[in-house]
């Protein structure tokens, strides 16, 4: 503890504004802050597509801002174990991974913590849009207040214990408050534009990248009547419900309307496309999820009424959730589209973010 007994807190900064101003809030409200800039991607394949470098000059500058000291750590192998074999894994087998999720419960809200316990912090920060609220039936993870930035969805497997420890400065205001924060208070990423592209690599041309890492294999794509129209480079590459970047043009005898994935038909490697946004199959009641994680540590009582988001920045959705043999199922009030398998469901009740689980199958 600090001489003010208030815990000594570790920032994760990633050089952008919103972990700017988490550390900027916490130093105002007395708290011995200190900065740790991860690096969790070997940047060895002579792209000038990750940024690394300028994020951390600006991680830098945010400390001298700040007079408080930044620490640097390389999480690589941690991230390439526990969240980068993964998602190759899931993409291989045709499915759908969120990276961020995994790269939350793995290293930001494990690794990074640990590290920092290490170095003598009492908790960690992040710049989060999220709460995390305290009561008699412990630490509970809640929205943050502004519903275009709430991240709550990417947090749903970070364990109990670990946000316990945790302090999501950012979990009350807008993001256009901390912008006008960070300007005020000089901080030189009060402007910088928000990452983009995946957990800690980057923004870079997707289906390249992939391809480095997975032997792709090309197959026919056919329209829902058994058509071949085209061909794909490879399943790993498409999502259902995805419009853009099929390289399918004018197909003879159809409308000029178009195309959507509504199938990976893995046994056969053919992709499944037509022109209805609202095909039938791209609209599912019912979604089995395994992989279940409740922060609470214990599962609700079900059979139970929530909400659920099965993607970032969707509204809530009613929904039921019960057990069966085959896992939890989650019946939607009202269907739902393009839910893929390998993406997460979120649950909800009210403010409350009561976990989640994979999606893997629909119907």
């Amino acid at each position: 503890m600090t001489p003010n007994n208030k815990p000594k807190i570790m920032v994760g900064l990633s050089g952008g504004v919103d972990s700017s101003v988490a550390a900027l809030l916490l130093q105002q409200q007395g708290y011995q802050v200190e900065g740790l800039f991860m690096k969790n991607w070997d940047e060895d394949d002579g792209t000038d597509a990750c940024t690394a470098h300028q994020d951390w000059a600006d991680a830098q500058a945010v400390c001298d801002r700040l007079d408080i000291p930044l620490h640097s750590a390389n999480f690589a192998a941690e991230y390439w174990d526990h969240v980068f074999t993964t998602f190759l894994r899931e993409y291989q087998a045709g499915k759908t991974p969120n990276p961020d999720i995994l790269c939350n419960k793995f290293i930001k809200f494990k690794t990074f913590l640990d590290y920092s316990t290490q170095l003598g912090a009492d908790a960690i920060a992040t710049g989060h849009y999220a709460r995390c609220i305290t009561d008699q039936n412990g630490t509970q993870l809640y929205k943050g207040v502004d519903p275009d930035k709430d991240q709550s969805y990417f947090l749903y497997a970070v364990n109990r214990q670990a946000l316990a420890k945790t302090y999501f400065p950012l979990g009350e205001l807008h993001k256009t408050t901390v912008r006008q924060l960070a300007q005020q208070h000089g901080l030189i990423t009060h402007n910088k534009k928000d990452s983009t592209g995946i957990c800690f690599i980057g923004k870079r041309r997707f289906n390249d990248f992939l391809a480095r890492y997975v032997t792709a294999q090309p197959g026919p794509i056919e329209t829902d009547t058994g058509q071949v129209i085209g061909k794909h480079q490879g399943l790993m590459f498409h999502t259902l419900g995805q419009r853009q970047g099929l390289g399918i043009g004018g197909v003879k005898n159809t409308a000029q309307s178009p195309w959507y994935v509504i199938d990976k038909r893995l046994d056969c490697n053919v992709l499944v496309v037509a022109q209805n946004k609202q095909h039938p199959k791209l609209l599912s009641n019912r979604l089995t999820v395994g992989d279940i994680h409740w922060i609470a540590g214990n599962a609700p009582e079900l059979p139970l009424h929530c909400h659920a988001k099965i993607r970032y920045r969707q509204t809530d959705q009613a929904c039921y959730l019960q057990t069966s043999p085959s896992g939890l199922h989650v019946d939607f009030t009202e269907p739902q589209r393009a839910a893929a398998p390998g993406q997460s469901v979120v649950f909800y009740q009210g403010g409350c973010c009561l976990g989640g689980g994979i999606i893997e199958q629909y119907n």
